[in-house]
Parts: structure tokens; sequence; C-alpha cells
């Protein structure tokens, strides 16, 4: 092990900042030798960074549901991780059925700059392409099934709790939509969604809520977070440290609940919980602009 070199993600892939970095290495303090889960590995960036500390990867698990991504982690592979092509809520099920534990534990809830940035995967309106926004392109249920198939109370339901858009503009998209299906492309969504927009209009464009809205909804990421949370005990070491980054209110409502829980329980509680408040990515990491709406929180097993 002495004297080997980690290496980082593929260099076409160098835009892709890993959020809240230095101080989730500070945080999780990985030691030589040490084992690490990552649920939600992406691109490798927080992975290269520890592995760089742990000088093991022998020991490491790296988890996406993306392919892409599973493609892009092949170099970690070749240096002795393990790659699970799944999501993070049946990787850590079938890892505790197996007995494993870890020392270091990463959950980052957000999206990577890869996924957004491909305007075939339709995460973004400001890129024009299909409306897909899977996570795990295997999957049959897209972001167009939803737009096209769904019934306005379904629709109000997903833009106004997952969104979490004001009623009233939620109605005018919602009629927009049912007058203009079918729509196939996040530019007709985008657009037909400014067009149903009153007054101006600065740094959030009014379709942003909408498509968080609709990539929560097509990925089932709030039903994940709230299976996951209780299975991280299970995972970790004696002494273990965990992190979790959301980028939403949603996400991070969930998260600091459940630790919140752990921190209320006394001697029952499985879990330390540090900080009570989260380090954030508009103070902590104001260089990237992917951190804007991060938020970092970190738990201890006892």
């Amino acid at each position: 092990m002495k004297g080997m070199s980690i290496k980082a993600h593929p260099p076409h892939h160098a835009l892709h900042v890993p959020v809240l970095l230095e101080k989730t290495i500070e945080l999780l303090d990985p030691k030589p030798g040490e084992s690490y889960l990552d649920l939600t590995a992406g691109y490798g960036g927080h992975a290269s960074a520890v592995l760089e500390r742990t000088k093991n990867p022998k020991g490491a698990v790296l988890v996406d549901r993306d392919e892409n991504a599973i493609t892009e982690l092949q170099a970690l592979k070749d240096q002795g991780a393990v790659l699970l092509h799944t999501d993070f809520v049946t990787a850590a099920k079938q890892l505790i059925e197996e007995g494993r534990q870890f020392d270091n534990i990463l959950v980052d809830l957000g999206v990577s700059s890869p996924q957004l940035d491909r305007a075939e995967r339709g995460f973004s309106f400001s890129k024009d392409g299909p409306l897909d926004m899977r996570m795990d392109p295997s999957s049959e249920h897209t972001a167009d099934h939803i737009i096209n198939r769904s019934s306005k109370d379904e629709l109000y339901k997903i833009l106004t709790m997952y969104g979490e858009e004001r009623s009233g503009f939620a109605h005018r998209i919602i009629d927009a939509l049912i007058r203009n299906r079918p729509i196939h492309t996040t530019t007709e969504l985008a657009d037909l969604i400014l067009n149903e927009h009153r007054g101006k209009w600065q740094r959030i464009h009014p379709a942003t809520r909408t498509f968080q809205a609709l990539r929560i909804a097509t990925n089932d990421e709030l039903g994940q977070v709230e299976a996951v949370l209780p299975l991280l005990p299970k995972l970790l070491t004696r002494g273990g440290r965990v992190g979790v980054i959301s980028f939403h209110s949603l996400e991070d409502r969930l998260v600091k609940r459940y630790f919140k829980e752990h921190a209320q329980a006394g001697l029952e509680a499985e879990l330390d919980i540090p900080m009570k408040k989260p380090i954030d990515g508009a103070t902590y990491d104001v260089h990237n602009p992917r951190s804007r709406s991060a938020k970092l929180r970190i738990a201890v097993k006892k």
C-alpha cells in the first residue's frame, strides 16, 4: 500500500467539483487503512479524496444507480474498490445482509454536474433535451410520463409537495400543461412555465421548482432518503462517521429530523450528533456554484 496513488476521476469531468469537499474530508477525517462506503459515488470526486487519505481502495464500496457514473468509476475499481450499480437503499440492505460495516460513509444527495450538463438526461431547463430526469437510465419511469399521464390532482401534489411551488402558480402551470399536452422536451416545458409567470424574475428561473419537483418524483428521492437513514447505524463501525449532504429543504428536513431523534434519545441513541447546525455550502464552499444550497450533517456511531 505504501506510496500508492489514488487516481482522480477522469479529466473530461474535471469541471465536476465535489460539493463541500474540504469540509467533508475534515469532518469525516478518514485515516490510513480505514474502510469507506460511498452510497452516491457519482463521478468519484469525494471518493478519490477519501481514498487519498485511507490508501485502502480494497476497503471501499462505491454505489451509484447511474450506469454512466459506474463506467467513470472503473479507475477506482481497477485499484480494488467494489462498485455496486444500484440505488443506495438496495445497496445498503445488501451490505447489511453481508455483515459489512465501514469507518466512513458518505451520502451526497445531489445530482452530479455531468448529469445536469448532458442535455439528453433532461435534468436542466437551460439545455434542450427529452423530459427524462432518470438517475438510473434503465428505469422505465420518466418525467415525460409524469407530465403527460398524471391527473390534475397528481400534478398539483407533485408541484406543491416536491417543488414547494406556490399554490396559485402551480394551478396556472398545471392548467397550461393539460391544455398543451403532450409535452416532450425540457425547452417546451420551461417556455410554457415562463409564459405563465407574472411579473419580473431575477436569479431563480420560474421553472426551477417544477423541474425539482419532477426530478424528485421521477426518482422517488424522498422515499429513498427516508428508507436509507435508519440503515446507516447498522453500516457503521463503532466510532465510524457518516456525512449526509442535502441540497433542498425537503431532504435536509428528513436528515435533520432523524439526527435530532438520536440527539434526544439519550442512552438509547446509536448515533452521536457532534454539531447541532449543518455546514452550509453558501458559507464554506463559496467558490463552487453547485454548493449554494448544500448542507452537510455529520453523525458518529456510539
